[in-house]
C-alpha cells in the first residue's frame, strides 16, 4: 500500500531562531516535511509559488508585509504567485503564529482566511497536531479556546454574512452540525452526539460549507456566532 504524501509546510517568522526551531520539530515528525521558510510576507508569497505547501505557519507581526496581508493574498489564491504561473491550484491552509492568544490581530487574521492560530510557546506535540489538523481541514480552535476567542470576535460587526436563503438552505442535520462546530466539537465528537459515522459528519460539514460559501470550519464557527445560530454565553450541550 502506497504511503500518503507528506504534509508540505512553509514556516514564516522574522525571528531566525524561532523559525529554525519550528522547522526542526516539524521535519522530525512523521508525515510532515518543511519545504521552505521565509522571514516576511513578501518572501512567503514567493515561497508559496515556488514550493506549493499544504500548510503555512505564519507569524502575524513582521517587518515589511506582515502576516495579515500575506494571509489575505495567500488564501485568495496568492495573485502574485499565480501571475508567475507557479502557484498551487488550491491555496494552502494558513495557521497564524502569535504570542498572545487574544492578540487583536488574530481576529483580523481569521477574517483574512486563516484556518486558526497557534501560540508560539505551544508544546511541540501541539505544533505537530495543528499542522495535521489544518491539512485535514479540521478544527484548530480547541473547545477551551473557542468560546473565549470566537465570542469576543462575534461582537465585532461582520463584514459579510450569508443571505437568509443560504441559511435556509441548510438541512436540519446540517444546522445541528454547524451548532456543534460552533461549540468546539471535533468530527468524532459530533458523530458521537448525533449517532452517525465520522464520514457522515465530514459530508455534512462539506455540504454546509459549500452552501454558505465558506472556506473552512473556522469560518463556519465565526458565522454561527455572527448570525445568532449560537449566542455568546449560551451553555454547551
Amino acid at each position: 500500500m502506497t504511503a500518503p504524501a507528506p504534509i508540505r509546510v512553509l514556516v514564516v517568522d522574522d525571528q531566525e531562531l524561532v523559525r529554525s526551531g519550528f522547522c526542526v520539530i516539524l521535519d522530525a515528525a512523521d508525515g510532515i516535511t518543511v519545504v521552505g521558510e521565509a522571514a516576511n510576507g513578501e518572501a512567503a508569497l514567493s515561497q508559496v509559488a515556488a514550493h506549493e505547501p499544504d500548510v503555512v505557519l505564519m507569524d502575524i507581526r513582521m517587518p515589511g508585509m506582515d502576516g495579515l496581508e500575506a494571509t489575505r493574498l495567500i488564501t485568495a489564491g496568492a495573485p502574485a504567485a499565480r501571475s508567475a504561473g507557479s502557484g498551487p491550484a488550491t491555496p494552502p491552509k494558513v495557521v497564524m503564529l502569535t504570542t498572545f492568544d487574544l492578540d487583536d490581530y488574530v481576529y483580523e487574521a481569521l477574517r483574512a482566511g486563516a484556518s486558526g492560530f497557534l501560540l508560539k510557546d505551544s508544546p511541540r506535540h501541539d505544533l505537530i497536531a495543528a499542522v495535521r489538523a489544518a491539512a485535514a481541514g479540521d478544527a484548530l480552535l480547541a473547545p477551551s479556546v473557542t468560546r473565549r476567542l470566537i465570542e469576543t470576535f462575534a461582537r465585532r460587526p461582520p463584514e459579510t454574512s450569508p443571505s437568509p436563503s443560504q441559511l435556509a438552505s441548510l438541512t436540519a442535520r446540517e444546522r445541528d452540525v454547524l451548532l456543534l462546530l460552533a461549540r468546539g466539537r471535533s468530527n468524532s465528537e459530533i458523530a458521537e452526539v448525533l449517532f452517525v459515522s465520522e464520514a457522515t459528519v465530514k459530508t455534512h460539514v462539506g455540504n454546509l460549507l459549500a452552501k454558505l460559501g465558506l472556506r473552512d470550519r473556522v469560518q463556519a464557527v465565526i458565522l454561527a456566532y455572527e448570525t445568532g445560530i449560537v449566542m455568546p454565553g449560551s451553555p454547551p450541550d
